[in-house]
């Protein structure tokens, strides 16, 4: 057992030299997952202020203007023109000027005072599904406040039946970046994991030194360990740097358990590298193994992990098939820690699928690596 972890440490210790010789690597690994989180943290984002509206007023009374300022005063609204006719409405759409107009009918000012019911229009372009949902959303509550003003100075009230008070929990602002951030991180650490191993043992083939290493009495699953430690660590180092940027950066919290959140961190990198490793064990070839490791890391992490698209809301087939992506395990592991609060007790059957992940990526590899050139 000590000449084997004698065994273990030296080929570490090899890795480790070429890593430190290789600047590219180091980048890869600490320098790249720092850059993507920021880039991606910023450019991935569901919250939407600002949007442009035009608005046209066939009334022009001081209820109108009023109506008018009330739905650009917050900032969620932009005027971005305020037009003479409704034909004017589409040509607006199709140039992307606006993405939804307000239109104040005639007598909108006379209904009030009547107190009658007095209606508005928005027109939404829907070619965007979430912008126009978010701009009706921000219509309604807008037109919500206006009419609870006019209602109040009109000197009665209206008591609802009914009174809801809602309680936000966890993210009470609703900042997508809360969201985004520790899926986009695992995201791009499996990624990063993934291709860093990649190319290890397909190095070794290509530059010819994988025949010095047969001519040492070093076991298959000696080989894959020493391989896999520098990484590790490297990978480590990657872990704390995107957590740290993403609560500097985007303040996202951190309420749970450190002591669990590292224990899947380490799980999840350890699957993800032995996956990489799989790959250049197979096929021998630094091309081949980084298309591979890419197809394999980048697309079901992206898709098929919940860090966008929600799990729940797929077709049943691809629910299941997304129980074979660590990224899913690891995504619901950062968010219950980071914005839930929660520890192992909760969160340990995420645990378990990344411990059997790795567990089966580090059995595949050892068995697939040969002690032959051919």
């Amino acid at each position: 057992m000590r000449r084997a972890l004698t065994r273990v440490f030296a080929l570490a210790s090899k890795e480790t030299l070429h890593i430190v010789r290789d600047p590219r690597v180091l980048f890869m690994a600490i320098a790249m997952p720092v850059v993507l989180i920021v880039l991606f943290g910023y450019g991935v984002r569901f919250d939407m202020d600002r949007v442009p509206i035009a608005i046209l007023d066939h009334d022009r009374s001081a209820e109108s203007r009023h109506l008018r300022e009330a739905f650009v005063a917050s900032g969620e609204l932009r005027l971005a023109r305020q037009i003479d006719d409704a034909s004017q409405i589409e040509p607006l759409f199709r140039r992307g000027d606006a993405v939804g107009a307000l239109v104040i009918p005639r007598g909108f000012a006379r209904a009030i005072g009547r107190g009658e019911r007095a209606e508005v229009q928005l027109v939404v372009d829907g070619s965007d599904a979430n912008t126009a949902n978010q701009t009706l959303a921000k219509a309604d509550a807008i037109g919500r406040w206006v009419s609870l003003g006019v209602t109040r100075r009109a000197g009665f009230e209206v008591a609802p039946a009914v009174a809801v008070r809602t309680w936000t929990r966890f993210n009470p602002s609703g900042r997508s970046a809360l969201y985004l951030v520790p899926g986009l991180a695992a995201y791009i650490l499996a990624i990063v994991a993934v291709l860093l191993t990649a190319l290890t043992v397909a190095r070794e083939w290509e530059s010819g030194s994988m025949e010095q290493l047969f001519a040492t009495p070093v076991g298959r699953l000696e080989i894959v360990a020493g391989k896999l430690l520098p990484y590790l660590a490297l990978g480590a180092i990657g872990v704390l740097l995107v957590l740290s940027v993403g609560a500097w950066v985007f303040d996202m919290p951190l309420r749970g358990s450190m002591a669990f959140l590292a224990v899947a961190s380490v799980l999840f990198l350890i699957g993800a590298l032995g996956q990489g490793l799989l790959i250049s064990v197979v096929t021998r070839n630094q091309m081949v193994a980084t298309q591979a490791a890419t197809l394999s890391s980048m697309l079901p992490s992206m898709l098929l992990s919940g860090v966008i698209f929600p799990i729940e809301n797929m077709p049943r087939a691809l629910q299941w098939v997304s129980t074979l992506v660590p990224a899913r395990y690891y995504v619901e592991s950062l968010r219950g820690v980071l914005l839930r609060g929660n520890g192992a007790s909760t969160l340990w059957p995420q645990a378990a699928a990344l411990a059997a992940f790795a567990a089966l990526m580090i059995a595949l590899s050892a068995l697939r690596f040969k002690r032959r050139l051919a």
